[in-house]
């Protein structure tokens, strides 16, 4: 999972600035998805809706786990009651890792909320939503890097660190007779913009931004460049040594990012409206890659509509494993992967809670698309509803609304995306308030 690209920050996906050879090589082995979503618009909810294969609502992340100890998402986390996909494969034998970002709750507020405490064998990263690529210092103003359970000063930058930590991981676990799944969070591309060589940005008593607004496209482009190829470069060394320890035909790979692109640095798509943080398709319509050699047709395209919540209950599929006591919200797509059929239509729902307490929500139905605001609303509320319909097989920029044209099918949406929203936050996991 890679952080903050946009749908175009692959060439295999329209990037114009450079290439990007192992994910197109990747693409190229395996199958690329056009019409893959996450769950959520920015990183904590996400990352929650991928670890539970449930829409993050349920599990009462609905907004970034903030770093400002005042805001009332700063106290929240990964509760011991959610199962993850790493509880039930471990369970199921299989060795488990992280490596890279967690942004599941902050362990000085709970220890339960460490990823050693929800099936991972391993950790190699950090906590909070993001660190200085050089010190190490997080999005909260403290160092934050850990082996395990154990700050660990290990210089070196973000991203090799975590390639260099990931190849460790499956050189010593691929050659026991145990399987073992592995889940790579990567910092990049993700503020703040520094690329090899840089200077450090964040101190314990300060961050020197970067600011975009001040470069040229060009100069953005550079930055990107910088920060994607280090991710290439790791994934082509890792597929390197999946073929030296024999074990690459019986390894899936997963690529995808946990949402749309920032006007930091230009990976998103012209194709797409708007960026990370909107339930339009440019905050939430991903690149996706699936490669499984042997198992996976070399070069296949689908367009079927996928979403992250998917990835647990497919992984849990591949593995043989045994569904967990409870609903899952995503749907096994391995019939996608190994046969090219379809899955069965289903709606697909977003709803997105700002830091400011801004409110968006949206459904797909099809080629439909419903977007509601709430311009001008209490802080955390639904008033001044705004409600806009779609038709992406026709319009994917979203730029034409055909709400008063299809009154009916607008209000069907809307019914239908009310009523998701009351089933899956009426049970949601107690989380904690702020003092």
């Amino acid at each position: 999972m890679v952080d903050d690209m946009g749908y175009a920050g692959l060439s295999c996906f329209g990037n114009p600035y450079f290439k990007t050879p192992e994910l197109d090589r990747l693409a190229a082995e395996g199958m690329k998805f056009t019409d893959f979503h996450s769950s959520g618009t920015v990183c904590s909810p996400t990352r929650a809706g991928l670890l539970t294969g449930r829409y993050q609502q349920r599990s009462g992340i609905e907004a970034v786990i903030h770093p400002v100890s005042d805001l009332p998402e700063h106290r929240k986390g990964l509760q011991l009651s959610e199962v993850t996909f790493a509880g039930v494969l471990k369970d199921a034998g299989y060795h488990t890792g992280i490596i890279g970002k967690w942004h599941q709750g902050y362990p000085h507020n709970s220890p339960d909320y460490h990823p050693q405490n929800h099936g991972f064998d391993e950790f190699f990263g950090y906590h909070s939503g993001n660190i200085d690529f050089v010190s190490h210092v997080g999005d909260h103003y403290k160092h934050d890097w850990w082996h395990g359970k154990k700050e660990t000063n290990e210089e070196g930058y973000a991203t090799d660190l975590i390639n260099q930590h990931a190849d460790q991981f499956v050189r010593k676990y691929g050659k026991k007779e145990e399987p073992f799944c592995l889940y790579i969070a990567h910092l990049a591309i993700h503020n703040p913009i520094q690329v090899q060589g840089d200077p450090v940005r964040r101190t314990e008593d300060e961050w020197k931004r970067w600011d975009w607004k001040k470069h040229t496209e060009d100069e953005r482009a550079d930055k990107l460049k910088g920060m994607t190829l280090p991710i290439d470069d790791g994934l082509g060394a890792l597929r390197k040594t999946l073929d030296e320890m024999g074990i690459a035909e019986n390894t899936f790979i997963l690529f995808f990012t946990d949402n749309g692109g920032t006007r930091e640095i230009p990976s998103s798509s012209p194709e797409l409206r708007a960026w990370k943080g909107s339930v339009y398709e440019g905050g939430h319509r991903v690149p996706a890659i699936a490669c499984w050699p042997g198992k996976i047709p070399a070069g296949t395209v689908s367009d079927e509509t996928l979403i992250s919540i998917d990835i647990m209950p497919t992984l849990l599929s591949i593995a043989g494993a045994k569904l967990p006591d409870r609903k899952l919200d995503g749907v096994d797509f391995s019939q996608v992967l190994f046969e090219q059929k379809s899955i069965a239509k289903r709606p697909l729902y977003w709803a997105s809670l700002g830091n400011n307490g801004s409110r968006t929500e949206a459904m797909r139905d099809g080629p439909w698309k419903l977007v509601v605001k709430h311009p001008g609303a209490k802080v955390r509320s639904f008033d001044n509803e705004k409600v806009e319909l779609y038709n992406l097989s026709t319009d994917l920029r979203e730029t034409t609304d055909l709400a008063d044209a299809h009154p009916q099918k607008t209000k069907k949406m809307l019914a239908g995306l009310k009523a998701w929203f009351q089933e899956v936050t009426q049970d949601a996991t107690p989380q904690p308030s702020n003092p």
